[in-house]
This record gives C-alpha cells, structure tokens and sequence, in this order.
C-alpha cells in the first residue's frame, strides 16, 4: 500500500514525502546514533501506552521495544525501519487477550502473552518458509481503509474513559458507547483537566513540530505533575509499580496454541502487512529493495524472541520509522540505539515512570491512533471505484459490529471475494481502428469516428480465462456475435496471459457452434504460453495457420485483402462508425 500520504505522526499508511527523500548526509555512527535516540524519544512512551491498550503492563511495551527490535535490525531488509509494537497490533492483541484471559489475571496475561507472540513469529517464519510474502497484496487498500478506520474508532474509545477517570466494561463498540455516556456524571475533574491538557499539548507539539519527541516531553511533564502534586494520593490512577530490570525468560505455554490459532493468523498478517508497508514507503532507490519473504523471516524471528522475553506481537512502525529518516538515521544502527535506550530506562527510570498518570497514557494512544480515520482515504476511493468504497464501508462495519478480530476475518474476505469477482468477470471489448491510423482498440463514445469493418468482428477479452470465468466470457461473446452478425470472428487475445483447460474446451465447443452457424473464428495474439495450450488441445491443428495471426493487425490486413464468405474487396473495406460498445480507450 506505497505513496498514500497520510497524517503525520500516524502508523496508518506510508507518507508521501518517502518517496521523496534522498539520502542522508553524514558519516559514521553520527547520524544513526542521533536518529536512534531521537526515534527512542517518540518509540518508549508510545510504546508504553500501546501496552496498555492491550490490557498489559507498560514494561511490556518496553520489552517490545528492546528485543524485537534487536533481532529485526540483524535480519531485516529496510535499512531504517523501525520495529515494536503498533496501534493496531495493539488493540488485536487486547482483542485476543480478553478471549483467553478474561478476569485480567497478571500471571496468566504474561504466559499467554508470551504463546500468542511466540504464536505469531512461529506463523510468520513458517509463511517465509513457504514463500507466501505475496499474501501481503492480497488484502486491497480500500479494504484496509476502512478496517484501520474501525480499529482506529475502537482505539479512541477504549481510552476515552481513562480520560474521564471511570471504567466501563466491554461489552462491544455500540455498547460500550452507551456505557461510557451513562457514566460520565461519575467522571473525576481531575483526571480529565490532565488528560484534556495532555491531549492540547500533544496535539499543538504534532501540528508545530511533526516527528517530535512530543510523546517523551508529555510523559515527563506527567511524572513531574504526578510527583509534584501527588496525584495518585488524590485519586488520580497511575502506571504503578515497574520492575526496574531488563525482562526475564517467560516460556510460552503449548496447551494455549489451539486458543490462540486464529487470533495470531490475524496479527501475524496485519503485523507483516504494516512492515512490508513502511518499509516499502521508506525505501529510497540506491538502497536495496525490500524482499518480502526475507521480512517475514525477520519479522518472524523478532517475535520469536521477544516471546521469550515478555515482549507482546510487534512490527514495522510507520511513524517512527519517518522519525528515524527524517532526522538523518541510515542503517538500522539507529534501531540498534534505540533498543539500547530502553533498555536504559528500564534500569534506570522504572521508578520514575510508575508515577505516570493513565490519562497521559491514553492521551498519547488517542492521538497517534486517530490518524487511523482517514475520511479523505475513503472519499478518494468513492471518487474513483464506488464498488471498492462498498468494500472499505463494510470492513469498517465489521470491526464495530463483530470486535476486532473477526473484523480482520471480515477484511480479508472482502480482499479476496472482490480479487474473485474481478477475476470471474473479465472484460470483453469490441475492437475498431482509429480512421487513417493503424492503431486497435476498444471503440467508446470518446472516439465515435473510430471504424469497424463489414462482416469481421475483433473482440478482446481481458486476464486470465479459467473455469470461473470461461462460461460468462463465451456467453458474452456469444451476445455480441449476434448483435453484430460478422462472417468472422477475431478473438485478440493478446491480453489473455493464461488460460485453463475448462476454458479451452470452451473455447472448442464454441468454435464448433459458430461454425455450424456460418460464422469463421480466427485467433490472434497469442502469447507463448497460450500457444502451446491451443496446440495441446487440437484447437491449432483444427483451425489451421490460415486463421491464426501474430497479432490482430495481421488478422485484419488477412480479411481486407481476401474476406471469407464471399463480397468484394470495397465491401470488406466499407467501414461504418459503431460507438454502441464501451471500452476503454487504449492502442492495441
């Protein structure tokens, strides 16, 4: 999903002013360890209120943000991407968690934490073994759209009543809803007038000074506020204890796997999809290419490690990677840099980070998940196809009617059901020849003059003819043959690149039909491959060399020199406008 712009600040879609960089100046470590404490700056306490999304603790998101990235910087393909936990990751964590561990219990949050990311990395090793880095296209833009669009919605609710100082329980988006309007009279003053504050702040630093350490200059505002005032004595909820330690071994637990299956499907292809993604925005074109196969070993391997080590599912972050770019990082030493500041925090600052007020956590999270709503996205996809802005509706819908993982399910059949639907209904065009001008192509109302020849009909079907679509091409060309009532018919198939034996033997069939009703068929344009099915079939050997053309020119001067079925070489080449076909307007 390359080249959309998109917010600054959010991990949705890749910026435009990636394809646009250049290199960055500098030698030696320099830059790197600059980007990686930059990067850090912005990646920790996102990083820590991404956790919490999760229903997890904010030493998790830090673990997140040491390990994994770590392993990614060793494996990976994108010089500057920078990998840990995102928004969306996130929220499909949280989804899962509240299925396996519904009563929140700490100790068995950790261990199934631990399975679902061990889960995950094992999901995508296993893809990159089997060369499956193409499923990453199968899930459409517009479809992504609109489930980033819900997910981005579940996100912002879900912090909302931290904001207020209440607690609802989940019970579903439109429930929740209601529950978060019938308890706002219980809210605490205090609670709000720091997170509405936090929320200004962040808002102002982001539009100001995009890719600032905004998120880092809040927390520690809040920490000293928190301190300062004691704001835990007076009923304002805080982070807590952090064990101040580098994270310790957690084994996953095997009796889980089966619980945790279809949820870490779902995170492990939103986890690669997001990477392949802002690696792709970031890549500038003297680096070497992003391989998709090798990224989902990385990511893979990332997760696996960070299974081990209390870290929950993680990958490439687009924000956070433009931070790394933009102020100059080069090699994924910045990561490198990055991983080793948080791992400095955890040693040093846990104590401190306790006192953080939860309302900053979810002003953060509310922020940088709004960017997740792109109704320009959606209005730039209704402008262009109707249909797939349908798509991107219903993927939305999903995810607020069924919950975030089937949400996922949701948008993913919708991928794949509008990849069939295109592919089952290939377009079928009717060929003319721009007047004085040997150019073919699809006669439409924009070119009324465009001329077609008495007798011959040119038809042009379009991708790859198999079993699902072969019967509706033949039907479709069966219409027109008796609209337009032709001696002969030309079948260009110069763009068909493949085609099945379901087709084939409709093909025979309908060659056979047309000759019982006096009407020739030739062939034209076929590839190599294609070539060497016709001639498999017998369909070759039957026509013959003389009805078959290198391409439909070469049909076309065959029939003006010499028509079949009788009349005169004027007659073949009186020529009258049709522009009752529609097509799009492309030389052949």
């Amino acid at each position: 999903m390359p080249g959309r712009g998109t917010r600054k600040g959010s991990e949705v879609t890749q910026p435009a002013h990636a394809q646009r960089a250049t290199l960055p100046s500098g030698t030696g470590l320099r830059p790197d360890v600059i980007a990686g404490l930059t990067a850090a700056a912005v990646v920790l306490p996102k990083a820590m209120a991404y956790a919490t999304v999760a229903g997890l603790s904010v030493s998790v998101g830090l673990y997140t943000a040491f390990v994994p990235m770590i392993v990614y910087a060793l494996l990976g393909t994108s010089r500057v991407l920078s990998v840990s936990s995102t928004t969306t990751l996130a929220i499909l964590v949280a989804a899962q968690l509240a299925l396996v561990v519904p009563d929140g219990n700490p100790a068995a949050l950790v261990v199934t934490t631990a399975t679902l990311t061990a889960l995950t990395g094992l999901l995508l090793v296993a893809a990159s073994v089997l060369r499956l880095g193409f499923v990453a296209n199968f899930v459409s833009a517009p479809v992504l759209t609109g489930f980033k669009a819900g997910i981005g919605l579940v996100i912002v609710l879900d912090q909302v009543p931290k904001l207020f100082g209440i607690h609802i329980t989940k019970e579903g988006f439109f429930r929740d809803v209601l529950s978060l309007v019938q308890q706002l009279p219980e809210s605490s003053m205090l609670t709000l007038a720091i997170g509405g504050v936090t929320l200004l702040l962040l808002l102002a630093m982001e539009r100001l000074w995009p890719h600032s350490p905004a998120p880092l200059a809040v927390v520690a505002g809040g920490i000293a506020v928190s301190w300062l005032a004691g704001l835990s004595a007076g009923g304002v909820a805080t982070v807590g204890h952090i064990p101040q330690a580098l994270p310790s071994m957690t084994l996953p637990d095997l009796g889980l796997v089966m619980q945790l299956l279809p949820g870490a499907i779902g995170i492990a292809l939103m986890s690669f999809t997001e990477t392949i993604a802002a690696g792709r925005a970031f890549a500038l074109p003297p680096e070497p290419p992003i391989r998709a196969d090798r990224e989902l070993l990385a990511t893979g391997a990332a997760n696996l490690a960070g299974a081990l080590f209390g870290a929950m599912p993680a990958g490439g972050g687009t924000s956070q990677t433009a931070v790394v770019r933009a102020v100059g990082g080069r090699t994924q030493k910045a990561s490198l840099v990055t991983a080793a500041a948080s791992a400095a925090t955890m040693l040093v600052l846990a104590p401190a980070l306790g006192l953080l007020p939860q309302a900053v956590l979810a002003a953060i999270v509310i922020v940088y998940s709004i960017g997740l709503i792109q109704p320009l996205e959606f209005a730039a996809i209704r402008k262009v196809r109707t249909m797939e802005f349908g798509w991107a509706l219903a993927a939305f819908a999903g995810v607020l009617v069924f919950g975030t993982l089937q949400g996922i399910l949701v948008a993913i059949i919708l991928s794949l059901l509008g990849l069939a639907g295109q592919a089952a209904n290939p377009r079928v065009h009717v060929i003319g020849r721009k007047r004085s001008d040997d150019v073919l192509r699809p006669l439409s109302p924009e070119h009324p003059d465009d001329e077609t020849f008495e007798g011959l009909l040119i038809l042009r079907p379009e991708g790859r003819l198999f079993f699902a679509n072969a019967q509706q091409v033949s039907d479709r060309i069966r219409e027109l043959v008796a609209q337009h009532k032709p001696r002969v018919l030309m079948l260009d198939l110069s763009r068909v690149f493949d085609i099945g034996y379901s087709a084939l033997l409709v093909m025979t069939e309908g060659e056979r039909r047309f000759a019982e009703a006096g009407v020739t068929v030739w062939l034209a344009g076929l590839n190599p491959d294609v070539l060497r099915y016709i001639r498999s079939s017998g369909l070759a050997e039957h026509l013959g060399n003389d009805r078959m053309f290198a391409n439909a020119r070469a049909g076309l001067r065959r029939y003006l020199e010499a028509p079949p079925g009788g009349g005169s070489d004027a007659d073949a080449k009186e020529s009258f406008g049709r522009s009752d076909a529609k097509g799009e307007a492309t030389p052949e």
